[in-house]
């Protein structure tokens, strides 16, 4: 069951969002976060109410809503029309500079995964795919679509086009078994890797697929492979911006690198 979490009256801190030099809408995130950070408001716990944040706080509705809606728009907090505001739970992230296994990402994080495969086949490539894999328009290529789910929830839409010369075998693969990137990297020596992300909103079918609204935010991770200068494969990577996050953690040495 939800919980409303009230800060009790006289709890110390209870008015911090009148203290301070920052704008009072910063204010109040700012206390919002210290509650989260603190462990009082845990993911999933739905928040007082903008009236009741207004007498708790002593600030003004329009303060309360703009804190609450940035953020939301953060991640931070989740908002249903109706039902309330909660803390949002904390959202996966995979590895931005290396291939990575969502599959396993999910496990290792001890929640169930599914992979739903859409459509796996041959057909002729589009001038996008010909592009990406140094093909001609009208060539074959196999296209391979699937949603990757993490406790029912879709995280990953993945639409894959593969170079049959690179992968000739890649149609023969029970890929209710083993994912298309799995197959890719243990079948393929693959020796060059090219990652581009960007913002975008889905369009109408994706978002379908990942069960969410159309003008709903997503990052798209777009990668190339190559091995010995052949294209092996162009993929890209829909995840909806409020479920998943894209990023690295590496060791840096020599003047080459730059902050």
């Amino acid at each position: 069951m939800d919980r409303l979490l009230v800060p009790p009256p006289g709890r110390p801190g209870a008015r911090r969002a009148q203290a301070g030099g920052a704008t009072l809408y910063q204010q109040v995130k700012d206390h919002i976060r210290q509650l989260i950070h603190d462990g009082e408001w845990q993911p999933g716990d739905r928040i007082p109410s903008e009236h009741e944040l207004v007498a708790e706080l002593g600030v003004s509705r329009m303060t309360v809503h703009r804190a609450l809606r940035e953020m939301a728009e953060h991640g931070i907090l989740d908002r249903f029309a109706g039902v309330g505001t909660f803390v949002a739970q904390a959202r996966p992230q995979s590895g931005l500079l290396k291939i990575t296994s969502i599959a396993a990402e999910t496990r290792a994080r001890g929640h169930e995964y599914r992979c739903d495969l859409i459509r796996v086949g041959r057909e002729s490539a589009s001038l996008e795919a010909a592009a990406a894999l140094d093909l001609h328009v009208g060539d074959s290529v196999f296209h391979a679509v699937c949603v990757h789910r993490e406790n029912g929830v879709p995280i990953q839409l993945e639409d894959r086009y593969v170079n049959p010369a690179a992968a000739p075998d890649f149609l023969s693969q029970d890929f209710s078994r083993t994912g298309f990137s799995e197959y890719l990297v243990q079948s393929v020596p693959l020796d060059e890797v090219e990652h581009v992300v960007d913002a975008v909103q889905p369009a109408a079918e994706e978002a379908l697929l990942l069960e969410i609204r159309p003008g709903d935010p997503c990052l798209v991770l777009t990668r190339r492979t190559w091995s010995s200068q052949v294209a092996v494969t162009f993929v890209r990577c829909i995840h909806p911006g409020s479920r998943y996050r894209l990023g690295s953690r590496f060791p840096v040495s020599g003047p080459q690198w730059f902050g």
